[in-house]
């Protein structure tokens, strides 16, 4: 059966839609709804089934935990043990938003949503539509992007539709999603709080509210397992991803030489560029630009779609060029890494 598609107004959801949406959830089904970062697959977090429900429909590894979404602060108390002032601190600054928490779990999440660890994932998103649906749900929504395992994760209703149309019951579409990558994911359960993933709320942000701030690189977030999306290879296409990492006056010649190394191997290839670099492409390669160099902002909207549409070109490799790391480009090169396979 293919997933119901029911368009919503992303400032202010007809409160049919999420009626319906909500009959959904309670009866053990599967939502997939807009969140200010990426679309969410929505299940019941504390109703074991559902989640499991939520593995099998993505293919995603069991160990692999689930973000649970709250609509307020009071909700945290059925399901953590433990919120430190440093976490009081930050929701108060940073909810809604695109930060996730890692805290001490309460028995009453299952398992399953867990990931088996003693830890619980917790954030409140920062969009009308799925704080609608949480709050109209009367419970927490446990909900990891709504994509297939390891692909890139969906930006629009109609990457859904293509990944997962025919796994899951109801899609919420409100459009594209305004950040277009995931949530910050940062670990408060240690000494010093630690950043497992960077995303969508910045270092530099959270180290002017807590102060210092550690951040794990990819070899540590894996081993560690207590962030979603750290463990595997994600954000991938089908299409072999190159990474270009060049000074931004060698970003022409190293893209190009990139270019016609992957054509002398008899491949077809698609390039994701700056803005600036854009005109020093080699002629024949399918072009993408991301956005100006400077705004991380425009090029992490962009990324997801964009590895979408060379993909779905039907190309065998996809030459990107690395921005700097600073402020959100930090959570872009974590998902052109993961997406080359690096780590």
């Amino acid at each position: 059966m293919t997933a119901r598609l029911i368009p919503v107004d992303p400032a202010s959801p007809d409160p049919g839609a999420i009626r319906e949406a909500t009959h959904v959830l309670a009866a053990g089904g599967l939502v997939a709804f807009p969140t200010e970062t990426v679309y969410g697959l929505g299940a019941d977090a504390l109703n074991a089934r559902a989640v499991e429900r939520i593995f099998e429909a993505k293919g995603r590894p069991t160990d692999n935990p689930i973000i649970v979404h709250l609509a307020d602060e009071a909700a945290l108390a059925a399901i953590v043990t433990d919120v430190p002032p440093s976490a009081r601190t930050l929701i108060a600054r940073c909810w809604p938003g695109p930060l996730t928490l890692v805290l001490p779990a309460s028995p009453v999440v299952p398992v399953v949503t867990r990931g088996g660890l003693p830890t619980v994932a917790v954030r409140m998103p920062a969009h009308p539509v799925a704080l609608a649906l949480i709050r109209a749900a009367g419970c927490p929504v446990a909900a990891p992007s709504a994509n297939r395992s390891g692909r890139p994760s969906p930006t629009t209703a109609r990457h859904v539709q293509a990944d997962l149309g025919e796994r899951i019951d109801v899609i919420l579409d409100a459009g594209p999603t305004p950040l277009g990558v995931e949530s910050t994911v940062l670990d408060l359960t240690g000494a010093t709080p630690t950043v497992l993933r960077p995303g969508g709320l910045t270092v530099e942000t959270l180290q002017a509210i807590v102060g210092e701030v550690a951040v794990a690189t990819l070899q540590m977030q894996a081993a560690l397992a207590r962030s979603p999306g750290t463990q595997y290879r994600h954000y991938a296409p089908r299409a072999r991803v190159v990474l270009v990492n060049a000074l931004p006056e060698r970003a022409g010649a190293d893209l190009d030489a990139a270019v016609r190394r992957l054509w002398d191997q008899g491949l077809r290839v698609g390039v994701m560029v700056t803005a600036e670099s854009a005109d020093r492409v080699p002629p024949g390669a399918v072009v993408r630009v991301m956005g100006p160099r400077g705004d991380p902002r425009v090029i992490a909207a962009n990324l997801f779609a964009q590895l979408r549409e060379l993909d779905d070109a039907g190309l065998d490799a996809i030459v990107v060029e690395a921005i700097p790391e600073e402020g959100l480009g930090r959570a872009v090169m974590d998902r052109l890494r993961r997406a080359a396979g690096a780590g």
